[in-house]
Protein backbone atom coordinates (compact mmCIF):
# COMPACT_ATOMS: atom_id res chain seq x y z
CA UNK A 1 0.00 0.00 0.00
CA UNK A 2 2.98 2.37 0.63
CA UNK A 3 4.59 1.27 -2.52
CA UNK A 4 1.45 2.74 -4.49
CA UNK A 5 1.41 5.73 -2.37
CA UNK A 6 4.66 6.50 -3.10
CA UNK A 7 3.90 5.77 -7.04
CA UNK A 8 0.79 8.56 -7.07
CA UNK A 9 2.96 10.91 -5.40
CA UNK A 10 6.07 10.62 -7.74
CA UNK A 11 3.73 10.61 -10.69
CA UNK A 12 1.76 13.96 -9.45
CA UNK A 13 5.28 15.61 -8.96
CA UNK A 14 6.48 14.74 -12.19
CA UNK A 15 2.97 16.33 -13.88
CA UNK A 16 3.66 19.57 -11.39
CA UNK A 17 6.69 20.25 -12.71
CA UNK A 18 5.85 19.56 -16.30
CA UNK A 19 5.39 17.18 -19.31
CA UNK A 20 6.56 13.13 -19.03
CA UNK A 21 8.92 12.85 -21.34
CA UNK A 22 9.67 16.15 -22.76
CA UNK A 23 12.92 17.29 -21.41
CA UNK A 24 16.38 17.30 -21.79
CA UNK A 25 18.80 14.38 -21.57
CA UNK A 26 22.92 15.41 -20.69
CA UNK A 27 25.26 12.76 -22.13
CA UNK A 28 28.90 14.76 -21.72
CA UNK A 29 28.56 17.66 -24.13
CA UNK A 30 25.12 16.84 -25.84
CA UNK A 31 22.17 18.44 -24.76
CA UNK A 32 19.09 16.18 -26.14
CA UNK A 33 16.25 17.17 -26.81
CA UNK A 34 12.20 15.70 -26.63
CA UNK A 35 9.80 18.02 -27.44
CA UNK A 36 7.14 15.07 -27.54
CA UNK A 37 6.22 16.29 -30.83
CA UNK A 38 7.87 13.72 -32.89
CA UNK A 39 11.49 15.65 -32.84
CA UNK A 40 14.19 14.64 -31.23
CA UNK A 41 17.30 17.44 -31.45
CA UNK A 42 20.80 17.43 -29.78
CA UNK A 43 22.90 20.37 -29.29
CA UNK A 44 26.59 20.44 -28.70
CA UNK A 45 26.88 22.47 -25.80
CA UNK A 46 30.76 23.21 -25.96
CA UNK A 47 30.17 24.99 -29.60
CA UNK A 48 26.21 25.79 -30.02
CA UNK A 49 26.23 23.17 -33.38
CA UNK A 50 23.20 20.71 -33.39
CA UNK A 51 24.53 17.42 -34.24
CA UNK A 52 21.31 15.35 -34.38
CA UNK A 53 17.33 16.07 -35.55
CA UNK A 54 15.32 12.45 -35.43
CA UNK A 55 12.03 13.07 -36.60
CA UNK A 56 9.46 10.50 -35.98
CA UNK A 57 12.77 7.88 -35.92
CA UNK A 58 14.00 9.44 -38.81
CA UNK A 59 17.70 11.10 -38.89
CA UNK A 60 17.69 14.43 -41.30
CA UNK A 61 21.21 15.69 -40.05
CA UNK A 62 23.92 14.96 -42.35
CA UNK A 63 26.13 12.75 -40.38
CA UNK A 64 29.55 14.29 -41.99
CA UNK A 65 31.74 16.85 -40.25
CA UNK A 66 29.73 20.06 -40.51
CA UNK A 67 26.69 20.12 -38.61
CA UNK A 68 23.55 22.48 -38.46
CA UNK A 69 25.21 25.83 -37.20
CA UNK A 70 25.23 29.29 -37.96
CA UNK A 71 27.79 29.56 -40.58
CA UNK A 72 30.50 27.57 -40.27
CA UNK A 73 30.00 27.48 -36.61
CA UNK A 74 30.20 29.58 -33.49
CA UNK A 75 32.68 28.08 -30.89
CA UNK A 76 30.02 28.70 -28.39
CA UNK A 77 29.36 27.56 -24.74
CA UNK A 78 26.06 26.80 -24.24
CA UNK A 79 23.19 26.56 -21.36
CA UNK A 80 19.78 25.42 -20.77
CA UNK A 81 16.91 25.73 -18.53
CA UNK A 82 13.57 24.73 -18.65
CA UNK A 83 11.38 27.47 -18.03
CA UNK A 84 8.07 29.42 -19.26
CA UNK A 85 4.72 28.57 -18.55
CA UNK A 86 3.96 25.34 -16.27
CA UNK A 87 7.67 25.08 -17.81
CA UNK A 88 6.48 23.95 -21.11
CA UNK A 89 9.83 25.42 -22.75
CA UNK A 90 13.56 24.32 -22.70
CA UNK A 91 16.10 27.40 -23.53
CA UNK A 92 19.37 26.67 -24.74
CA UNK A 93 21.26 29.82 -24.88
CA UNK A 94 24.47 29.47 -26.98
CA UNK A 95 27.16 32.25 -26.29
CA UNK A 96 30.22 33.43 -28.49
CA UNK A 97 31.57 37.05 -27.72
CA UNK A 98 28.94 40.06 -29.56
CA UNK A 99 26.46 36.68 -30.76
CA UNK A 100 23.98 34.67 -28.77
CA UNK A 101 22.36 31.81 -30.29
CA UNK A 102 18.98 30.56 -29.10
CA UNK A 103 16.95 27.35 -29.44
CA UNK A 104 13.78 26.51 -28.20
CA UNK A 105 11.97 23.64 -27.95
CA UNK A 106 7.95 24.16 -26.75
CA UNK A 107 6.18 20.93 -25.66
CA UNK A 108 4.30 19.19 -28.31
CA UNK A 109 6.12 21.65 -31.41
CA UNK A 110 7.99 19.33 -33.76
CA UNK A 111 9.99 22.45 -34.04
CA UNK A 112 13.26 24.45 -32.70
CA UNK A 113 12.65 27.79 -32.39
CA UNK A 114 15.24 29.67 -32.91
CA UNK A 115 16.80 33.90 -32.68
CA UNK A 116 20.22 35.23 -33.30
CA UNK A 117 21.15 38.41 -31.04
CA UNK A 118 24.26 40.54 -31.87
CA UNK A 119 25.32 43.63 -30.49
CA UNK A 120 28.71 44.02 -33.27
CA UNK A 121 29.46 42.38 -36.44
CA UNK A 122 30.50 39.07 -35.46
CA UNK A 123 33.13 37.10 -37.21
CA UNK A 124 31.21 34.28 -38.70
CA UNK A 125 31.94 35.72 -42.41
CA UNK A 126 28.27 35.30 -43.40
CA UNK A 127 25.94 35.39 -40.85
CA UNK A 128 23.30 32.73 -41.84
CA UNK A 129 22.00 29.31 -40.04
CA UNK A 130 22.43 26.68 -42.22
CA UNK A 131 20.66 22.94 -41.55
CA UNK A 132 22.97 20.85 -43.05
CA UNK A 133 20.27 17.75 -44.21
CA UNK A 134 20.77 14.55 -44.73
CA UNK A 135 20.50 14.00 -48.78
CA UNK A 136 19.03 10.27 -48.60
CA UNK A 137 17.04 11.51 -45.64
CA UNK A 138 15.35 14.58 -47.96
CA UNK A 139 16.56 14.51 -51.31
CA UNK A 140 13.79 16.79 -52.98
CA UNK A 141 14.62 20.67 -52.96
CA UNK A 142 15.12 23.28 -55.08
CA UNK A 143 15.73 21.71 -58.67
CA UNK A 144 17.69 25.23 -59.76
CA UNK A 145 19.88 24.76 -56.40
CA UNK A 146 21.06 20.54 -57.27
CA UNK A 147 24.38 21.33 -58.05
CA UNK A 148 25.56 17.39 -57.16
CA UNK A 149 27.63 16.14 -60.06
CA UNK A 150 28.42 19.71 -61.30
CA UNK A 151 31.17 21.42 -62.46
CA UNK A 152 31.88 24.84 -61.32
CA UNK A 153 31.87 27.82 -63.75
CA UNK A 154 31.90 30.66 -61.80
CA UNK A 155 33.60 31.07 -58.89
CA UNK A 156 33.17 27.77 -56.09
CA UNK A 157 28.88 28.72 -55.94
CA UNK A 158 27.41 28.75 -59.70
CA UNK A 159 27.64 24.99 -61.67
CA UNK A 160 27.16 23.67 -65.23
CA UNK A 161 24.81 20.33 -64.27
CA UNK A 162 24.19 18.68 -67.52
CA UNK A 163 23.08 21.36 -70.11
CA UNK A 164 21.72 23.51 -67.16
CA UNK A 165 23.42 26.47 -64.46
CA UNK A 166 22.51 25.75 -61.30
CA UNK A 167 23.29 27.50 -57.66
CA UNK A 168 22.38 27.91 -54.37
CA UNK A 169 21.63 31.49 -55.16
CA UNK A 170 18.72 30.14 -57.90
CA UNK A 171 16.91 28.99 -54.96
CA UNK A 172 16.44 32.67 -53.64
CA UNK A 173 12.80 34.75 -52.96
CA UNK A 174 12.30 37.96 -52.26
CA UNK A 175 11.77 38.29 -48.14
CA UNK A 176 8.21 39.65 -48.86
CA UNK A 177 6.93 36.28 -50.13
CA UNK A 178 9.38 33.80 -47.98
CA UNK A 179 8.18 33.17 -45.10
CA UNK A 180 8.19 29.47 -45.65
CA UNK A 181 10.70 27.15 -47.41
CA UNK A 182 11.66 23.53 -47.05
CA UNK A 183 13.13 20.30 -48.61
CA UNK A 184 11.44 17.21 -48.02
CA UNK A 185 12.07 13.38 -48.09
CA UNK A 186 9.78 10.08 -47.64
CA UNK A 187 7.82 10.58 -44.90
CA UNK A 188 9.07 13.82 -43.90
CA UNK A 189 9.63 17.36 -44.56
CA UNK A 190 12.14 20.16 -42.82
CA UNK A 191 11.10 23.52 -43.21
CA UNK A 192 12.28 27.42 -42.48
CA UNK A 193 9.49 29.08 -41.44
CA UNK A 194 10.08 33.18 -40.68
CA UNK A 195 6.82 34.41 -39.31
CA UNK A 196 5.54 37.71 -39.03
CA UNK A 197 8.43 40.19 -37.71
CA UNK A 198 11.04 37.28 -38.38
CA UNK A 199 13.01 40.03 -41.07
CA UNK A 200 12.85 43.09 -38.76
CA UNK A 201 16.49 43.16 -37.97
CA UNK A 202 17.73 42.03 -41.68
CA UNK A 203 18.35 44.83 -44.50
CA UNK A 204 17.66 45.42 -47.83
CA UNK A 205 13.65 45.89 -47.66
CA UNK A 206 10.78 43.88 -48.90
CA UNK A 207 12.39 42.77 -52.24
CA UNK A 208 15.92 41.95 -50.92
CA UNK A 209 16.60 37.91 -51.23
CA UNK A 210 19.15 35.35 -50.77
CA UNK A 211 19.60 31.72 -50.27
CA UNK A 212 17.21 29.04 -49.38
CA UNK A 213 18.57 25.82 -50.39
CA UNK A 214 21.69 24.06 -52.03
CA UNK A 215 21.44 20.09 -53.07
CA UNK A 216 25.03 18.76 -52.69
CA UNK A 217 26.61 16.26 -50.95
CA UNK A 218 24.60 17.95 -47.96
CA UNK A 219 21.27 19.28 -48.20
CA UNK A 220 21.44 22.26 -47.01
CA UNK A 221 18.65 24.84 -46.20
CA UNK A 222 19.20 28.66 -45.14
CA UNK A 223 17.72 31.16 -43.19
CA UNK A 224 19.78 34.12 -44.63
CA UNK A 225 17.57 37.42 -43.38
CA UNK A 226 20.76 38.67 -41.26
CA UNK A 227 23.66 37.41 -43.75
CA UNK A 228 25.34 40.35 -45.50
CA UNK A 229 28.05 40.87 -43.04
CA UNK A 230 32.21 40.62 -44.28
CA UNK A 231 31.75 41.98 -47.54
CA UNK A 232 29.48 38.81 -48.69
CA UNK A 233 28.10 41.02 -51.82
CA UNK A 234 24.62 39.89 -52.16
CA UNK A 235 23.37 43.15 -53.53
CA UNK A 236 23.11 44.48 -50.47
CA UNK A 237 21.50 47.92 -50.70
CA UNK A 238 21.51 49.27 -47.04
CA UNK A 239 23.55 49.20 -43.25
CA UNK A 240 23.31 46.14 -41.61
CA UNK A 241 20.92 46.51 -38.03
CA UNK A 242 22.00 44.53 -34.76
CA UNK A 243 19.64 43.43 -32.27
CA UNK A 244 17.70 40.29 -32.08
CA UNK A 245 17.12 38.23 -35.98
CA UNK A 246 14.10 36.46 -35.70
CA UNK A 247 12.40 34.69 -34.17
CA UNK A 248 12.78 31.79 -37.05
CA UNK A 249 11.86 28.03 -36.61
CA UNK A 250 13.21 24.72 -38.30
CA UNK A 251 9.77 22.86 -38.72
CA UNK A 252 9.18 19.01 -39.29
CA UNK A 253 6.43 17.39 -40.58
CA UNK A 254 5.51 14.06 -42.43
CA UNK A 255 5.66 16.22 -45.89
CA UNK A 256 2.68 18.89 -45.90
CA UNK A 257 3.80 22.69 -45.94
CA UNK A 258 3.07 24.10 -42.55
CA UNK A 259 1.93 27.22 -41.89
CA UNK A 260 3.67 30.47 -41.93
CA UNK A 261 1.80 31.93 -39.08
CA UNK A 262 3.05 30.34 -35.83
CA UNK A 263 2.55 31.48 -31.98
CA UNK A 264 5.80 33.54 -30.87
CA UNK A 265 4.34 35.48 -27.93
CA UNK A 266 6.12 32.93 -26.01
CA UNK A 267 8.86 34.41 -26.53
CA UNK A 268 8.45 37.20 -24.26
CA UNK A 269 8.65 35.10 -21.55
CA UNK A 270 11.71 33.52 -21.98
CA UNK A 271 14.32 36.20 -20.96
CA UNK A 272 15.76 37.14 -24.79
CA UNK A 273 17.60 39.70 -25.47
CA UNK A 274 16.05 41.70 -27.74
CA UNK A 275 12.87 40.27 -27.76
CA UNK A 276 10.20 43.22 -27.98
CA UNK A 277 6.23 42.05 -26.98
CA UNK A 278 3.53 42.63 -29.20
CA UNK A 279 2.12 44.97 -26.38
CA UNK A 280 5.35 46.89 -26.60
CA UNK A 281 4.43 47.43 -30.22
CA UNK A 282 2.54 50.01 -32.68
CA UNK A 283 0.94 49.40 -35.87
CA UNK A 284 0.46 52.03 -39.11
CA UNK A 285 -2.95 51.75 -40.99
CA UNK A 286 -3.85 53.54 -44.12
CA UNK A 287 -4.90 53.44 -47.94
CA UNK A 288 -2.68 54.51 -50.95
CA UNK A 289 -3.82 56.29 -53.85
CA UNK A 290 -2.30 57.17 -56.92
CA UNK A 291 -1.31 54.06 -58.79
CA UNK A 292 -2.91 52.65 -61.70
CA UNK A 293 -5.69 50.21 -62.00
CA UNK A 294 -3.31 48.06 -63.72
CA UNK A 295 -1.12 47.51 -60.82
CA UNK A 296 -3.95 47.86 -57.73
CA UNK A 297 -3.11 44.29 -56.82
CA UNK A 298 0.89 44.76 -56.89
CA UNK A 299 1.20 47.46 -54.14
CA UNK A 300 2.82 46.84 -51.41
CA UNK A 301 4.19 49.54 -48.10
CA UNK A 302 7.58 49.49 -46.11
CA UNK A 303 8.73 50.84 -43.24
CA UNK A 304 12.64 51.04 -42.49
CA UNK A 305 14.78 53.10 -39.78
CA UNK A 306 18.30 52.31 -38.39
CA UNK A 307 16.78 49.54 -36.06
CA UNK A 308 14.34 47.78 -37.98
CA UNK A 309 12.11 46.77 -41.33
CA UNK A 310 9.04 45.96 -41.71
CA UNK A 311 6.25 45.27 -44.97
CA UNK A 312 2.59 44.90 -46.20
CA UNK A 313 1.20 44.51 -49.28
CA UNK A 314 -2.31 46.61 -49.65
CA UNK A 315 -6.02 44.98 -50.89
CA UNK A 316 -6.46 45.98 -54.20
CA UNK A 317 -8.41 48.95 -53.23
CA UNK A 318 -5.25 50.23 -51.72
CA UNK A 319 -5.86 49.59 -47.65
CA UNK A 320 -2.91 48.05 -45.44
CA UNK A 321 -2.17 47.96 -42.09
CA UNK A 322 1.12 47.33 -41.32
CA UNK A 323 2.86 44.24 -38.74
CA UNK A 324 3.27 44.83 -35.23
CA UNK A 325 6.46 47.50 -35.27
CA UNK A 326 8.52 48.75 -32.55
CA UNK A 327 8.50 52.11 -31.59
CA UNK A 328 9.81 54.80 -33.42
CA UNK A 329 9.82 56.98 -36.79
CA UNK A 330 10.11 55.18 -39.51
CA UNK A 331 10.38 56.23 -43.58
CA UNK A 332 7.07 54.61 -44.60
CA UNK A 333 7.36 53.81 -49.10
CA UNK A 334 4.97 53.40 -51.60
CA UNK A 335 5.52 50.28 -53.99
CA UNK A 336 4.04 49.86 -57.23
CA UNK A 337 5.26 46.13 -57.91
CA UNK A 338 8.96 46.82 -56.80
CA UNK A 339 9.27 50.46 -57.65
CA UNK A 340 9.40 52.75 -54.94
CA UNK A 341 6.79 56.22 -55.81
CA UNK A 342 6.32 57.86 -53.09
CA UNK A 343 7.84 58.50 -49.00
CA UNK A 344 7.13 59.82 -45.99
CA UNK A 345 8.03 59.86 -41.93
CA UNK A 346 5.89 58.22 -39.82
CA UNK A 347 6.36 57.25 -36.05
CA UNK A 348 4.88 54.67 -34.30
CA UNK A 349 4.46 54.49 -30.79
CA UNK A 350 3.78 51.57 -27.84
CA UNK A 351 0.33 50.60 -27.81
CA UNK A 352 -0.55 52.92 -30.46
CA UNK A 353 -1.94 52.54 -33.88
CA UNK A 354 -1.74 55.49 -36.48
CA UNK A 355 -3.69 56.18 -39.31
CA UNK A 356 -1.53 57.81 -42.15
CA UNK A 357 -2.65 57.81 -46.22
CA UNK A 358 0.10 57.69 -49.01
CA UNK A 359 -0.07 59.19 -52.43
CA UNK A 360 1.78 57.94 -55.62
CA UNK A 361 4.61 60.96 -56.81
CA UNK A 362 5.16 59.06 -60.18
CA UNK A 363 5.54 61.29 -62.68
CA UNK A 364 3.55 60.16 -66.02
CA UNK A 365 4.54 62.32 -69.24
CA UNK A 366 2.18 62.01 -72.47
CA UNK A 367 4.75 59.77 -74.06
CA UNK A 368 5.63 59.25 -78.09
CA UNK A 369 6.63 55.40 -77.48
CA UNK A 370 7.42 53.34 -73.98
CA UNK A 371 9.10 49.55 -73.80
CA UNK A 372 7.75 47.85 -70.73
CA UNK A 373 6.45 48.96 -67.38
CA UNK A 374 8.36 51.15 -64.72
CA UNK A 375 7.73 49.27 -62.29
CA UNK A 376 11.15 48.32 -60.68
CA UNK A 377 11.67 44.97 -62.68
CA UNK A 378 12.23 43.64 -66.33
CA UNK A 379 9.18 41.12 -65.90
CA UNK A 380 8.01 40.86 -69.32
CA UNK A 381 11.30 41.18 -71.02
CA UNK A 382 13.43 38.17 -73.37
CA UNK A 383 14.26 36.05 -70.84
CA UNK A 384 12.64 37.77 -67.98
CA UNK A 385 10.30 34.88 -67.42
CA UNK A 386 12.92 31.90 -68.21
CA UNK A 387 15.09 33.72 -65.35
CA UNK A 388 12.95 34.03 -62.66
CA UNK A 389 9.40 33.47 -63.13
CA UNK A 390 9.16 30.10 -64.52
CA UNK A 391 12.46 27.99 -63.67
CA UNK A 392 13.09 29.65 -59.97
CA UNK A 393 15.77 32.55 -60.59
CA UNK A 394 17.90 31.14 -63.82
CA UNK A 395 21.43 32.79 -64.88
CA UNK A 396 21.56 33.85 -68.25
CA UNK A 397 24.64 31.91 -69.11
CA UNK A 398 21.48 28.95 -68.87
CA UNK A 399 20.43 26.68 -72.00
CA UNK A 400 16.50 27.68 -71.41
CA UNK A 401 17.38 31.10 -71.91
CA UNK A 402 17.05 32.71 -75.44
CA UNK A 403 20.06 34.18 -77.65
CA UNK A 404 20.70 37.64 -75.60
CA UNK A 405 21.82 39.56 -78.56
CA UNK A 406 23.07 41.43 -80.03
CA UNK A 407 18.88 42.43 -80.60
CA UNK A 408 17.33 44.59 -82.54
CA UNK A 409 13.68 45.62 -81.37
CA UNK A 410 10.99 47.77 -83.05
CA UNK A 411 8.93 49.85 -81.94
CA UNK A 412 5.17 49.08 -82.20
CA UNK A 413 5.61 46.06 -84.26
CA UNK A 414 7.27 43.82 -81.71
CA UNK A 415 5.56 42.84 -78.44
CA UNK A 416 8.20 43.87 -75.53
CA UNK A 417 8.77 39.68 -74.97
CA UNK A 418 11.34 40.56 -77.61
CA UNK A 419 13.26 43.41 -75.99
CA UNK A 420 16.08 41.90 -73.59
CA UNK A 421 15.74 41.88 -69.80
CA UNK A 422 19.41 42.64 -69.79
CA UNK A 423 22.22 44.13 -71.82
CA UNK A 424 25.78 43.26 -71.74
CA UNK A 425 29.01 45.17 -72.83
CA UNK A 426 30.59 41.75 -74.15
CA UNK A 427 27.36 40.93 -76.09
CA UNK A 428 26.67 43.43 -77.57
CA UNK A 429 24.70 46.58 -78.07
CA UNK A 430 20.89 46.36 -78.15
CA UNK A 431 19.28 48.09 -80.87
CA UNK A 432 15.72 50.19 -80.65
CA UNK A 433 14.16 51.26 -84.17
CA UNK A 434 10.73 53.68 -84.29
CA UNK A 435 9.35 55.69 -86.20
CA UNK A 436 7.61 59.27 -85.91
CA UNK A 437 4.67 61.21 -87.40
CA UNK A 438 5.52 64.76 -88.19
CA UNK A 439 3.78 66.04 -85.37
CA UNK A 440 6.25 63.91 -83.23
CA UNK A 441 9.12 64.38 -84.59
CA UNK A 442 8.79 68.19 -84.75
CA UNK A 443 11.22 70.76 -83.20
CA UNK A 444 11.16 70.78 -79.64
CA UNK A 445 12.14 69.54 -76.28
CA UNK A 446 12.36 65.72 -75.95
CA UNK A 447 13.13 63.45 -73.48
CA UNK A 448 14.77 59.82 -73.33
CA UNK A 449 14.62 57.86 -69.97
CA UNK A 450 16.03 54.32 -69.36
CA UNK A 451 15.54 53.23 -66.15
CA UNK A 452 17.59 50.15 -64.49
CA UNK A 453 17.71 48.61 -61.60
CA UNK A 454 20.26 46.77 -61.28
CA UNK A 455 24.10 47.08 -63.42
CA UNK A 456 27.70 45.34 -62.71
CA UNK A 457 30.89 46.68 -63.24
CA UNK A 458 30.22 49.84 -63.69
CA UNK A 459 27.86 48.88 -66.49
CA UNK A 460 25.53 52.13 -67.90
CA UNK A 461 23.77 53.21 -71.07
CA UNK A 462 24.97 55.36 -73.37
CA UNK A 463 22.69 55.91 -76.36
CA UNK A 464 23.30 56.73 -79.81
CA UNK A 465 20.48 58.10 -81.77
CA UNK A 466 21.07 58.15 -86.16
CA UNK A 467 24.70 59.17 -85.62
CA UNK A 468 24.08 61.41 -82.27
CA UNK A 469 26.04 60.39 -79.51
CA UNK A 470 24.81 60.90 -76.44
CA UNK A 471 26.31 61.58 -73.26
CA UNK A 472 28.31 58.99 -71.48
CA UNK A 473 26.19 58.96 -67.42
CA UNK A 474 28.43 58.43 -64.65
CA UNK A 475 29.22 55.52 -63.40
CA UNK A 476 25.97 54.06 -61.21
CA UNK A 477 26.07 53.39 -57.39
CA UNK A 478 25.01 49.97 -57.26
CA UNK A 479 25.70 46.90 -54.96
CA UNK A 480 29.72 45.48 -55.16
CA UNK A 481 28.19 41.85 -57.02
CA UNK A 482 27.37 39.82 -59.88
CA UNK A 483 23.76 40.86 -59.47
CA UNK A 484 22.67 39.12 -62.78
CA UNK A 485 24.47 35.72 -62.42
CA UNK A 486 23.68 34.94 -59.04
CA UNK A 487 20.01 35.04 -59.29
CA UNK A 488 18.89 38.74 -58.43
CA UNK A 489 17.58 41.82 -61.01
CA UNK A 490 17.52 43.97 -57.88
CA UNK A 491 20.32 46.70 -56.88
CA UNK A 492 19.45 50.69 -56.69
CA UNK A 493 16.85 51.37 -59.05
CA UNK A 494 18.32 54.55 -61.60
CA UNK A 495 16.91 56.75 -64.15
CA UNK A 496 18.57 57.83 -67.06
CA UNK A 497 17.20 61.33 -68.66
CA UNK A 498 18.81 62.36 -72.09
CA UNK A 499 17.46 65.39 -73.08
CA UNK A 500 17.45 67.66 -75.11
CA UNK A 501 15.34 70.05 -78.25
CA UNK A 502 15.76 67.02 -81.21
CA UNK A 503 14.55 68.38 -84.82
CA UNK A 504 13.46 66.74 -87.90
CA UNK A 505 16.39 68.64 -89.76
CA UNK A 506 18.61 67.47 -86.80
CA UNK A 507 18.55 64.09 -84.77
CA UNK A 508 14.96 62.37 -85.69
CA UNK A 509 13.27 62.10 -88.70
CA UNK A 510 9.41 61.81 -89.77
CA UNK A 511 7.71 59.61 -92.11
CA UNK A 512 8.65 56.33 -93.90
CA UNK A 513 12.49 56.72 -92.87
CA UNK A 514 13.05 54.94 -89.42
CA UNK A 515 14.82 56.08 -86.54
CA UNK A 516 17.65 54.07 -84.82
CA UNK A 517 18.72 54.01 -81.55
CA UNK A 518 21.55 51.70 -79.85
CA UNK A 519 22.23 51.33 -76.37
CA UNK A 520 26.17 50.60 -75.30
CA UNK A 521 27.04 49.46 -72.36
CA UNK A 522 29.52 51.07 -71.65
CA UNK A 523 32.08 50.82 -68.43
CA UNK A 524 36.05 50.98 -67.67
CA UNK A 525 35.60 47.49 -66.81
CA UNK A 526 35.42 44.64 -68.93
CA UNK A 527 34.72 40.67 -68.62
CA UNK A 528 33.49 37.75 -70.13
CA UNK A 529 30.17 37.17 -71.68
CA UNK A 530 27.58 37.28 -68.50
CA UNK A 531 30.51 38.72 -66.41
CA UNK A 532 31.09 41.48 -68.36
CA UNK A 533 29.36 45.03 -67.35
CA UNK A 534 25.82 44.56 -67.40
CA UNK A 535 22.53 46.48 -66.50
CA UNK A 536 19.22 45.35 -65.99
CA UNK A 537 15.84 47.31 -67.82
CA UNK A 538 13.30 48.11 -65.91
CA UNK A 539 11.60 50.35 -68.95
CA UNK A 540 12.08 53.17 -71.57
CA UNK A 541 10.00 55.66 -73.14
CA UNK A 542 10.40 58.47 -75.40
CA UNK A 543 8.23 61.86 -74.66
Amino acid sequence: MNKFFTMLIVCASLLLSGVAGFGVTTSGNSLIVDTEGGLIFTVDSSNGDITSMKFNGIEVQDSGSKKSQIGSGIGASCTWVRTGNSDNYIKITCSAGSLTQYYVARYKDPAIHMATYITAEPSVGELRFIARLSRSAVPNGYGSAAIVGGTAIEGSDVFTVGSQTRSKFYSSRQFIDDQVHGVTGSGVGVYMVIPGTGYESSSGGPFMRDIDNQGGDQQELYFCAFYLFSNSGHTQTESYRMGLHGPYALWFTTGSTPSATIDTTFWGGLSVSGFVPTTSRGRVTGKTSGIASAFASLQAIGFSNSVAQYWVRTDTAGAFTSPYMKPGTYIMTLYKVELAVASQSVTVSAGGVTTLNIASQEANPTVIWQIGDFDGTPRGFLNADEYHLLLGASPPSDSRMHIWGPVTYTVGQQAIGYFPMAAFKAIGAVTVRFGLTSTQGKCGARTLQIGTTLAFAGGRPQVVINGWTGPAPAAPSQPDSRGVTRGTWRGNVRFLIFSRTWCTSGILTTGSTVNVMTINVISGSSGDQFLSPNIVFDALRLY
